[in-house]
Order: structure tokens, then C-alpha cells, then sequence
């Protein structure tokens, strides 16, 4: 079965980092009051990053996973 939902799950956290990331940078400039609880660090703008990130390595390893599945021979599948 070439069920494999890493692809997926990359794609939603890196596009929702990337949102994330956007809106700390537009608010980093504009708005420095809304930072004032998290001690003065741009909360959204780190954890988009890292959220890109972990989307990133999700995507790499799904598409990894995809490619040595294709060069696979059927003969080598289930020989004892």
C-alpha cells in the first residue's frame, strides 16, 4: 500500500508556519506591545519557523520514502 502521511502532515505544518512566521514578521515592526507578556520575543515568528521546519523534514522524508519505494525491484519484495 503507498499510504504514506507524512507528505500531508509536511505540507499542513509548513503552510501554517509559514502563516505564522508572516504574521510575527508583520506584527515584530508594527507591534511591540503584543510581545510584552513573552518577555519582548516574537513568539510567532520562532515558532513558525520551527513549525516550517518540522514541515520541511516531514515533506523530505515522505518524498525520501516515495523514491526508494519506486526503485525497489518485485523480485526483492518477500524473497526468503
Amino acid at each position: 500500500m503507498n499510504l504514506d502521511i507524512r507528505l500531508p502532515i509536511g505540507l499542513l505544518f509548513a503552510s501554517l508556519g509559514a502563516l505564522l512566521a508572516v504574521f510575527g514578521l508583520v506584527t515584530g515592526f508594527t507591534d511591540n506591545a503584543l510581545y510584552d507578556r513573552s518577555l519582548g520575543i516574537n513568539v510567532n515568528l520562532w515558532w513558525g519557523l520551527v513549525l516550517v521546519i518540522f514541515g520541511a523534514l516531514m515533506i523530505w522524508l515522505g518524498r525520501a520514502r516515495l523514491t526508494t519505494r519506486s526503485t525497489e525491484t518485485p523480485s526483492s519484495k518477500g524473497t526468503a
